[in-house]
């Protein structure tokens, strides 16, 4: 299990990187005005819909479904080809009513900044039909416990954007906007031309393209598929929390100053790292096999699986939630401050990231815990505790925003998460199977340990912040 856990982070880790050095370009060369506002506007919404896809509800409804079917390869064509077309209705909406969905994003924006805006959510927005052709073939392969392609592919769509970066960096802004728009599709494409080589590899579009001459049996799946859309819809809510959170910020966020949306996007670009570091790929890998031993009445063994699981992502989530509280200046100032991205810049994402910090540890642990529901069939639960996840964000978001600006709603965001954590622990039946004094003393060394490492390195970078 931890190999596949150490190759989906290893994956992840090089993205992220080829995505630190692509957002330290884009807050060099755009800062944090209106023109960055645009772009993370534009790109906000085509996001949204791959978190949902790619980090969640498709996958998770999908593979118990298709482990448990007896056409594999025919429920699989089916269901890829009514998303498909499901999904290139909704980009043609969008480009076609492109001012009206960018004011809808983006309520707060003056009709000026909406027109300037809207080309470029269109543009950005086709990336959702290669994102979702990635996502389908990404799950495919997760049954076939291969990982490492979605795992580094994410990195083709973090370069195409540093080129744009680098070859229009001279340009006027919007010139710049419109290049990492387009550079946003490429990348896309990139991934799935990826993932169809593998595919092919794997034999797995083989099999598809077989499953396409007998679609006239569908009667056969049809069982399996009302399943699918049962779980499905539960399972997108149930998922969507934390992107639903961050979209509901940035709603909010065209209210105040401009800036604003900048920052809680720098900010949360480094929550992230974590996250998807540790949490998603934990759960990503740990998933088929959770969903495979109980699709077998294996429970004992998808516990035992869990609970190793589950201190591996308590240990690393708490030093890094500790780390990023105590070093957020520090972090953003190494990463971002230079060029247009001034002082003022940094102290306000530094506030960002803290009050997202503090949601860290829910936030990743939900993951593994959503995956147990997810794997029991249980989607509509899930449904209901994000729904309590979600009023508790709009609660708690208009209450902070304006006494505490950018940073109120993204405490409001961590205090969601402890929400739909406090729900999902009363869920889970084995819960006192968990707790281990062996691992509780390691993890209490390891903080102490950290805090002290972490007042050592922050004395000594402080003079170098003056």
């Amino acid at each position: 299990m931890f190999k596949k856990i150490f190759t989906n982070t290893i994956g992840i880790l090089s993205s992220r990187i080829l995505g630190f050095v692509r957002d330290l370009f884009t807050a060099s060369i755009l800062g944090a005005n209106v023109y960055s506002d645009i772009f993370f506007i534009a790109f906000k919404l085509p996001n949204l819909f791959r978190r949902i896809f790619a980090e969640g509800a498709f996958t998770q409804a999908f593979l118990p479904s298709y482990a448990s079917s007896r056409h594999k390869s025919l429920f699989a064509l089916l269901v890829f080809w009514r998303f498909f077309w499901i999904i290139a209705l909704l980009n043609l909406l969008v480009v076609l009513f492109a001012p009206y969905v960018t004011k809808l994003i983006a309520f707060g924006f003056s009709d000026e900044v909406i027109a300037t805006a809207a080309p470029y959510v269109a543009i950005n927005f086709t990336y959702l039909i290669f994102i979702f052709c990635v996502t389908f073939l990404a799950a495919l392969l997760q049954y076939k416990e291969h990982f490492a392609t979605t795992a580094f592919s994410t990195g083709l769509l973090n370069i195409s954007l540093i080129l744009a970066l680098l070859l229009f960096s001279k340009a006027d802004k919007p010139a710049i906007v419109e290049a990492l728009s387009w550079a946003v599709v490429i990348g896309g494409a990139l991934q799935l031309l990826v993932h169809l080589i593998v595919a092919y590899k794997k034999g797995i579009l083989k099999k598809l393209f077989i499953a396409a001459k007998f679609r006239h049996k569908a009667a056969q799946v049809q069982e399996d598929l009302k399943r699918f859309w049962r779980n499905f819809f539960p399972a997108v809510w149930g998922n969507s929390t934390a992107q639903v959170s961050a979209f509901l910020d940035t709603w909010l966020a065209s209210f105040l100053a401009f800036g604003s949306i900048s920052y809680l996007y720098y900010a949360n670009r480094i929550l992230q790292l974590p996250l998807a570091l540790f949490a998603i790929a934990t759960a990503t890998a740990l998933f088929p096999s959770v969903s495979k031993a109980l699709a077998k009445g294996e429970e004992q063994r998808a516990l035992r699986l869990f609970h190793k699981s589950f201190w591996f992502l308590l240990l690393v989530l708490t030093l890094s939630a500790i780390g990023g509280l105590m070093m957020a200046p520090e972090i953003i100032w190494l990463l971002f401050e230079r060029g247009s991205f001034s002082r003022t810049d940094t102290i306000a994402t530094s506030s960002v990231l803290r009050m997202y910090m503090i949601g860290l540890i829910p936030y990743g642990l939900s993951k593994l815990f959503l995956l147990w529901l997810y794997a029991k069939h249980l989607q509509s639960l899930t449904a209901k505790i994000a729904t309590y996840s979600l009023i508790a964000n709009i609660v708690f978001s208009v209450a902070l925003i304006f006494p505490f600006q950018a940073a109120g709603l993204a405490l409001a965001s961590s205090i969601a998460g402890f929400v739909q954590f406090g729900y999902l622990l009363r869920t889970f039946e084995y819960l006192p199977s968990l707790w281990s004094s062996k691992w509780a003393t390691i993890l209490i060394a390891a903080l102490l340990a950290e805090i002290v490492a972490l007042m050592l390195l922050k004395s000594l970078v402080a003079p170098l912040m003056v």
